[in-house]
C-alpha cells in the first residue's frame, strides 16, 4: 500500500511482522542490538574477530571467531535483574557458572573471551 508520497504506509508494514516479533517490543529488540554491538566492539578492542548477525526472524547473534576456526554464538537475554550475555544453545537455558555474564558488567568482554576461546 502506497500513500500519496509513494511511501509504504504503516498499515502495509504492520501486516508483514513475523509472529515471534509480536511478543518482543521494539525497545527490547533495540536493547539486544545495542548490547551485542557494544560487546562486539569491546571484543574487537581485545583483538577478537566478531560478526553481528541480524536474521530476518529471531534474535540478533554475535558470532565470535577463534583462531582455530570455531565459532561461538552469543545472545543477550532479559532477566528480572537486567540483561545477560549467554553463549549456550537456546535450549540449554540453565544458569551455570561460566556460561553467562551480566551485560552491564565492566569485564563482560573479558569473561566472554576467556570462556568461549578456551
Amino acid at each position: 500500500m502506497h500513500d500519496q508520497n509513494g511511501d509504504l504506509s504503516r498499515l502495509g508494514r504492520a501486516g508483514r511482522e513475523r509472529p515471534e516479533d509480536r511478543s518482543v517490543t521494539a525497545v527490547e529488540r533495540r536493547a539486544r542490538f545495542v548490547h551485542l554491538t557494544r560487546l562486539g566492539w569491546d571484543l574487537h578492542g581485545l583483538g577478537v574477530r566478531t560478526s553481528l548477525v541480524l536474521p530476518v526472524a529471531g534474535q540478533p547473534i554475535l558470532e565470535i571467531h577463534s583462531t582455530a576456526g570455531t565459532v561461538a554464538r552469543i545472545t543477550v537475554v532479559r532477566r528480572y535483574c537486567g540483561w545477560a550475555y549467554v553463549w549456550r544453545p537456546w535450549w540449554a537455558r540453565l544458569w551455570r557458572r561460566g556460561e553467562w555474564v551480566w551485560a552491564e558488567a565492566d569485564n563482560a568482554a573479558d569473561v566472554v573471551m576467556s570462556a568461549v576461546t578456551a
